[in-house]
């Protein structure tokens, strides 16, 4: 029975959970927020949604680019290089952005009879992003339960695994990461260098998966 909303981005993470999910999935809802990489990701939702026959909605929130201060809505230049690790990656965060794109897919959630909303954090992600992490996710959920006539949750199935594991099982399913997008800085190609790219080339490293990901620096791992 199709009872969700998955919050979508184009990235392996989301794009995993929608074929993982698909049965499940009413609506992929993406959210086009004047990020450096929107207009490259968001096309992948799309012909993933349209592939597997799911309803595909774009919310525009450009108030976030004009009011909100990140690195990743200031332009390809300010995204920091390195590893997520690093302390300089925080700059990429924009704040309270799960949050709101969660209030969102509530409402959308609850407009059409569903009940539950689901997005794509992983256990990675917890260290830099305040609205992944599983207290955040937790207490949201308490939230859309109690602010809805439903009680709507929040599910964040991917919450205590790693992105290794989400590739895994996403190789499983079949899919080609090719045909996602990771990389903040937005370009032609995905830069190589960028937390997000150094991120992917990890887990698909770790996973034992081909990286078929087109890359502007070498092949080689830039911060082994």
């Amino acid at each position: 029975m199709k009872d969700s909303v998955l919050i979508v981005s184009g990235g392996m993470d989301s794009i995993t959970m929608l074929y993982e999910y698909k049965d499940r999935i009413a609506i992929g809802l993406s959210f086009d927020y004047g990020s450096n990489h929107n207009a490259r990701e968001i096309p992948f939702a799309r012909m993933h949604c349209e592939r597997l026959g799911i309803r595909h909605i774009v919310i525009n929130l450009d108030f976030m680019h004009r009011y909100f201060k990140s690195s990743l809505l200031e332009g390809p230049d300010a995204i920091p290089e390195g590893h997520y690790a690093d302390d300089n990656m925080k700059s990429t965060v924009v704040p309270f952005r799960n949050g709101i794109m969660l209030a969102i897919a509530t409402g959308i959630a609850e407009s059409n009879g569903l009940r539950h909303v689901m997005m794509a954090n992983h256990g990675g992600d917890h260290t830099i992003y305040p609205d992944c992490r599983p207290d955040f996710v937790a207490a949201f959920g308490s939230a859309t339960a109690a602010g809805t006539y439903e009680g709507i949750t929040v599910e964040a199935l991917y919450t205590g695994i790693t992105k290794a594991d989400i590739a895994r099982r996403g190789h499983a399913l079949g899919i080609d990461y090719g045909e996602t997008w990771s990389c903040y800085k937005g370009g032609v190609r995905h830069c190589g260098r960028c937390g997000t790219c150094v991120e992917r080339r990890e887990a698909l490293a770790e996973a034992g998966i081909k990286d078929n990901t087109v890359y502007d620096s070498p092949l080689t791992m830039p911060y082994e």
